[in-house]
């Protein structure tokens, strides 16, 4: 459509850049800091910055909001464990039944997942069709790009 585009994907950031960090709650939020960032200092290239990845705590989503202000909008994929358990391409969910990843965010005791209280659109991922969902998703994304204050909480 015409608009230049960045996709900062969590895997590969962490694959490329952040090798030194691990999956502790500490870690993570460290993670998510270094991705504004990395938005803050791309946003003056680009029209529009994705950045899929997981961030399960609300203090980094705040952080994250207040250093990138009106240029940041929270967009929360909502699904169910039993719904993103069968969506693992990755074998992560039966890796962490089995006890070889302690972590896993959203699945394990000590990572909890904690959903955004107030995001700025939901994608129902969990029931609603992936062509739904990607209507809604781009008729935000294109409102957006019209008129930022249409989109704002």
């Amino acid at each position: 459509m015409g608009n230049s585009v960045l996709i900062l994907d969590g895997d590969d950031v962490r694959n490329r850049l952040h090798t030194h960090l691990g999956f502790t709650e500490e870690d993570i939020k460290i993670n998510n800091e270094l991705i504004a960032g990395l938005c803050l200092t791309s946003r003056g290239d680009y029209d529009i910055i994705f950045v899929p990845i997981i961030s399960p705590f609300e203090s980094s989503r705040k952080r994250a909001r207040k250093l990138l202000g009106k240029d940041f909008y929270e967009i929360y994929f909502s699904a169910d464990l039993e719904t993103v358990s069968a969506r693992d391409v990755k074998g992560l969910y039966s890796k962490a039944r089995r006890g070889e990843i302690p972590n896993l965010i959203g699945f394990s005791p000590g990572t909890p997942y904690e959903a955004p209280a107030a995001p700025d659109h939901v994608v129902h991922s969990g029931r609603e069709t992936m062509k739904t969902c990607l209507d809604g998703f781009l008729r935000f994304v294109l409102r957006t790009l019209d008129n930022p204050s249409v989109a704002t909480r």
